[in-house]
């Protein structure tokens, strides 16, 4: 005998969180993307109707499925983007955007502390809510930082020789 598995909404929060995206680059990010908003709709269209998870199973694993492959795509944008901005932007700019990522970065990383101490399920979400948004942060700091990385290696390296006159070397 077979048994079976009814997933329930707790089954919703396997693996990472959906990511946040920062206001100035969410037009960018988000364009294109499947936010998966009609098979939610369906979904608490269907828990409305039934009332409870066990009759709602295809909703829930349809808009699994979907929030799954909507959250890899929207990761790998915010990656792109904060490593285009590392080499679009200016050096000054994109320092300071280093250190707003860091600061997030320590206070996500304070919460976490904070959050370890709090018990039962309002625990798990934090922790698994803070831990998703701390993962994404760091990545999208390295993303940024590699960015940079590529601007500096890139510049001509410029060179005075006597007489005045200014040569540019590039380097690959």
């Amino acid at each position: 005998m077979m048994e079976e598995t009814i997933l329930v909404g707790e089954d919703l929060m396997m693996g990472p969180p959906s990511p946040l995206i920062p206001q100035e680059i969410a037009s960018h990010v988000l364009e294109g993307v499947d936010l998966c908003d009609g098979i939610l709709r369906n979904l608490f269209l269907c828990l409305q109707i039934n009332d409870i998870e066990p009759f709602c199973q295809d909703e829930i694993v349809l808009y699994r499925q979907c929030a799954e492959k909507r959250d890899k795509e929207l990761r790998k944008r915010l990656q792109d983007s904060e490593y285009k901005l590392g080499v679009s932007m200016p050096l000054d700019e994109a320092n300071e955007r280093v250190v707003q990522l860091e600061s997030e970065v320590t206070s996500l990383e304070r919460r976490m502390i904070l959050a370890s101490g709090v018990e039962g399920m309002e625990g798990f979400r934090q922790r698994w809510s803070l831990h998703g948004r701390l993962t994404d942060t760091k990545k999208r700091l390295e993303s940024l930082k590699q960015g940079m990385e590529k601007t500096k290696k890139d510049e001509p390296v410029r060179v005075t020789v006597t007489g005045g006159t200014t040569k540019k070397w590039w380097f690959w």
